[in-house]
């Protein structure tokens, strides 16, 4: 047996066949999964990559909820601020950095954890996708034209007519993303969501166990969840996002297609007139709760969940989580 001293005692094993040990933390937003992955990661020596479609752009900090810059001085972070908020970052552009990171914690014999909400790019990093259709700029200008004049719920219902599950999936506000969903609906003459079903490329040699956060089974924890979330969500406004979004538009101009994230639609719309604070904290409260939803019926429908009875940053739901990681490291293969 090798020993790794970047892991505690007893969690050492030798290389075996069933692959290299990899932690997932998945789950609603305000679930908790930061405080879990942090401890998960100081307890058995890893190191964490971020699966947030909001956090890969740099300047978004406060709207993106990312660790703290004390959180990551903790622990080693990977697939944050990848790339400038007026930058495309699609599932697959993730997955390719992601895999990266995951090569290298293994090159270094520490434990990955991946941890975020985002589902599309959870299964883009270890199912892989469809090859995808490329762009076309000219439909892509007439849609974004279209948007102009109708607004963006015109957008997600011609999504929903096209491929009803994709428009589930897809905020009625996210204008880029549900561009790209009908593009590549368009372009390959099928549904999105039957074209990820072939040709993909999985994540080969881990062993995953995938840990879901704060299930909502019960009307006490489905309120419990929207109190942290509007808790959350009035907490950004306090802390500047009113603020920080004016600089990004400043910089990359009311048309930055990151500015499309849920908070940031929200306070771009106090600064043009178009929402009172009151009313903008209260708007992205909702749009939070809704987002939570959809997180919830994405990662109920993974058979490979573990669900843990709580949320990341209580004690229970924490030794739950060390234990099925402890099973995992000790039966796996840390080189």
């Amino acid at each position: 047996m090798q020993k790794n001293e970047n892991v505690p005692e007893g969690l050492v094993t030798e290389r075996g066949e069933n692959g290299y040990p990899l932690l997932v933390v998945a789950g609603p937003t305000a679930s908790g999964k930061t405080a879990l992955a942090l401890r998960l990661a100081e307890e058995l020596g890893g190191e964490i990559v971020s699966c947030d479609s909001v956090a890969v752009y740099r300047l978004m900090e406060i709207g993106s909820a990312k660790p703290t810059p004390e959180e990551r001085a903790r622990v080693t972070h990977h697939c944050i601020d990848l790339y400038w908020p007026d930058e495309a970052c699609t599932a697959g552009d993730y997955a390719r950095h992601a895999r990266e990171a995951l090569a290298g914690i293994r090159e270094r014999g520490r434990i990955p954890i991946v941890a975020g909400g985002t589902g599309l790019y959870l299964r883009a990093l270890l199912d892989g996708l469809a090859p995808a259709p490329q762009r076309d700029e000219a439909l892509r200008a007439r849609l974004r034209e279209r948007v102009e004049r109708r607004g963006s719920a015109w957008l997600h219902r011609v999504l929903q007519r096209l491929d009803p599950r994709a428009a589930a999936l897809i905020h009625a506000n996210d204008t880029p993303k549900l561009i790209r969903s009908i593009e590549v609906t368009m372009g390959a003459r099928k549904p999105q969501t039957e074209q990820w079903q072939a040709g993909r490329d999985p994540l080969r040699g881990y062993r995953v166990v995938q840990m879901g956060l704060a299930p909502v089974t019960s009307k006490e924890m489905r309120e419990r969840l929207y109190a942290r979330i509007n808790d959350r969500a009035a907490e950004m406004f306090e802390r500047g996002l009113v603020a920080e979004t004016e600089m990004l538009r400043e910089r990359f101009g009311d048309e930055c297609r990151a500015l499309g994230a849920l908070g940031y639609v929200q306070a771009m719309a106090v600064l043009c007139g178009e929402m009172t604070l009151d009313v903008a904290v209260a708007a992205a409260q909702q749009g939070h709760r809704n987002y939570a939803k959809r997180q919830g019926t994405w990662f109920r429908r993974d058979v490979s969940m573990r669900w843990l009875a709580g949320f990341g940053d209580e004690a229970a739901a924490q030794e739950e989580a060390l234990m099925l990681a402890r099973e995992l490291v000790a039966g796996g293969s840390l080189a």
